[in-house]
């Protein structure tokens, strides 16, 4: 099973003669649906306390990988943060132990990322004994839900052209969407995500994005394995020409401990687009 993609258009204003279209995140959803009575939930940490559950998230980033000598094409959704419920319950919602948890689609796979206390601690997966839960799970679709629906909306976008742009709509509270495209020798990489913190400085004409959390993709890798190899990470840049990442890595916190944490930097030769919509 495939995803079922949605994308609706929306018109609005814009100077440009040909506008670009760009996802409206703050109106773009996935949908995953688990139902018991057809398979067995393969991604639960504990009994579920209905048959049934439609879980929607609002997505936090697009990343559409292209290769070049191909064709071939992933396009990688990221969902919102949650943490680990139970669904329906009267009491005790959370899970124990609890963990972050952000899902990753494409249109074949899915990845979950759950970051509990510190790395290593898991829980056993219900109904598969002896079975542990991965903190980044993977499969198909197919097999793990009964069915996912993507509902991107886009709509018409403005790209500034100068700093000064850039910091007359931040202070005046546009909605800001940027762009990060990365180019490898094998690979071109498009990352499209909301600006959530800007800064900016109408003394000096200076712009700064600090903004999280966007898909960091590892381009060494092959193609059936770019989304195992996505990393999160916040994402910084003041110019057109460059951006560095702090990804989320495994970080040691004692000689026996070690945390998911921003930590590991990387600065990226690309193109770094902001757009009003």
């Amino acid at each position: 099973m495939q995803a079922s993609a949605r994308t609706t258009e929306r018109s609005g204003d814009s100077d440009q003669a040909d506008p670009v279209r760009l996802p409206d995140f703050a109106c773009s959803f996935l949908a995953f649906r688990i139902d018991a009575l057809k398979r067995p939930p393969v991604t639960a940490s504990h009994k579920p306390h209905l048959s049934l559950n439609n879980a929607r998230i609002q997505i936090e980033c697009r990343c559409v990988i292209t290769e070049r000598a191909t064709g071939r094409v992933q396009t990688l959704i990221l969902g919102a943060s949650c943490n680990t419920e139970r669904v329906g319950v009267d009491r005790d919602v959370w899970t124990e132990p609890n963990a972050d948890f952000l899902p990753i689609f494409s249109d074949t796979h899915f990845m979950h990322l759950k970051t509990y206390v510190s790395c290593g601690l898991g829980v056993d997966l219900y109904g598969h004994e002896g079975r542990r839960q991965s903190d980044r799970q993977h499969g198909l679709i197919g097999y793990a839900f009964d069915s996912l629906r993507v509902d991107i909306v886009e709509t018409d976008a403005k790209e500034f052209q100068s700093p000064q742009e850039m910091v007359e709509a931040t202070l005046a509270g546009h909605r800001l969407i940027a762009r990060t495209t990365i180019v490898s020798s094998r690979y071109s990489a498009v990352i499209e995500y909301p600006v959530k913190t800007m800064n900016a400085n109408e003394r000096d004409w200076i712009y700064q994005t600090d903004t999280d959390p966007v898909l960091f993709p590892d381009l060494s890798r092959d193609f059936a394995e770019l989304m195992i190899g996505l990393e999160l990470a916040y994402c910084a840049f003041n110019c057109r020409e460059w951006s560095e990442f702090i990804i989320r890595v495994p970080t040691p916190l004692s000689e026996d401990i070690n945390v998911q944490h921003y930590s590991r930097t990387s600065r990226v030769d690309c193109l770094n687009q902001v757009f009003s919509i």
